[in-house]
């Protein structure tokens, strides 16, 4: 997929104080659809703030966001999601004790052709069952894209850690994004795993159109892959552009190495 020139995401002097602490002010974000944009800085910088407000979970005190044109700013969690924005997390998030499709299949929830109603679902009417079918059935097919339908009945707890970040991944995907955002996803990995990750960031864009917004420490992954970074700084933005011109910027090797 080529990068097109419409805008996905695009923030607006964002910002949040938590008392007198301002933990991210005025940044200025424009994601194109297609593209894979790295978020990165030095630990505390603001990275994972500005995830939890681009997804309801911190509410802006300055500033705004917008997804395909639409401000979200004041919107809950659960309509962001609607609206096309899923996420992953630096600490690994699944329902550990549901199996690995099920954990898939809680994600395509978000789709209307998959939602029923109260009644239907507690009546055990006929459009439940066909509704549960249909959802086991794109389930397993995420799965084999992701290589883990094998492990589809397998408790998500059981799997190893590369493949419990790939199934995150995967139910994010389920949720039909827009833009996903990846926070620190080849934490803990080792070199195999981290190769493989960049794959599957690699066929989220490519095969099913998805813009990637990630945060991430590991610099050669963020070279091998994003196409565009803002390095954050204590908050704000420290510098922007291809991943060469940032890694060169003197203010960027400043911030990483203190000279």
């Amino acid at each position: 997929m080529t990068v097109s020139e419409s805008i996905v995401l695009e923030t607006r002097d964002l910002g949040i104080s938590f008392g007198g602490l301002k933990a991210a002010q005025h940044i200025n974000l424009s994601v194109r659809e297609g593209e894979i944009y790295g978020l990165i800085g030095p630990n505390g910088a603001g990275k994972t703030t500005i995830f939890n407000l681009l997804t309801g979970v911190y509410l802006p005190t300055e500033g705004d966001f917008f997804l395909c044109g639409k401000s979200l700013r004041g919107q809950k969690q659960e309509q962001i999601c609607h609206s096309g924005i899923a996420r992953t997390f630096q600490n690994i998030r699944l329902f550990n004790n549901m199996t690995v499709v099920r954990n898939v299949m809680v994600g395509l929830h978000n789709q209307p052709e998959f939602r029923c109603s109260l009644l239907e679902s507690l009546l055990r009417l006929p459009r439940h069952f066909r509704v549960e079918k249909a959802m086991r059935a794109r389930a397993k097919e995420l799965l084999a894209i992701f290589g883990l339908l094998e492990e589809r009945n397998t408790l998500a707890c059981n799997l190893p850690y590369g493949k419990q970040r790939k199934l995150e991944i995967a139910r994010a995907l389920a949720t039909n994004p827009k833009l996903l955002l990846l926070d620190e996803p080849a934490a803990g990995m080792n070199p195999h795993e981290t190769a493989e990750l960049m794959e599957t960031v690699r066929l989220l864009r490519d095969r099913f159109g998805v813009t990637v917004l990630l945060i991430e420490h590991d610099l050669k992954f963020v070279a091998g892959l994003c196409d565009r970074v803002t390095v954050l700084n204590f908050g704000t933005v420290l510098s922007e552009g291809t991943v060469n011109e940032a890694l060169n910027d003197p203010e960027v090797v400043r911030a990483y190495i203190g000279k």
